[in-house]
């Protein structure tokens, strides 16, 4: 079964998860030829191992609170807020609380 993602003019639903975090996963939104979005969910302890991605990147914590980490500085991301990487840096994640983040991508 193909992966659904929004079709131009849909409506996504990006309100905080509450009570129900535990029981969804991550999902892609939607992907163009020059932008993703994806959003993330973490049970809390979970740990995203360092990477990058090629091109500029925003994380926007919806609930709960992740860490990210960068080679230049440890940073807590809460509830509405948001984080601009430039393309190439290497990050990884730490869910310090049950966590959605969405996270968008210049391809």
């Amino acid at each position: 079964m193909a992966l659904h993602h929004a079709e131009q003019g849909e409506v996504i639903d990006v309100r905080p998860y509450g009570a129900a975090i535990g029981q969804v996963q991550s999902v892609a939104l939607f992907k163009s030829a020059q932008l993703e979005v994806i959003r993330l969910t973490f049970p809390a302890g979970h740990r995203m191992p360092a990477h990058r991605v090629a091109g500029p990147i925003t994380l926007q914590c919806l609930e709960g609170a992740v860490e990210v980490r960068t080679d230049e500085r440890m940073t807590v991301l809460q509830a509405g807020h948001l984080l601009y990487l430039q393309g190439g840096v290497e990050h990884a994640l730490h869910a310090l609380e049950a966590a959605s983040v969405l996270v968008t991508i210049v391809l």
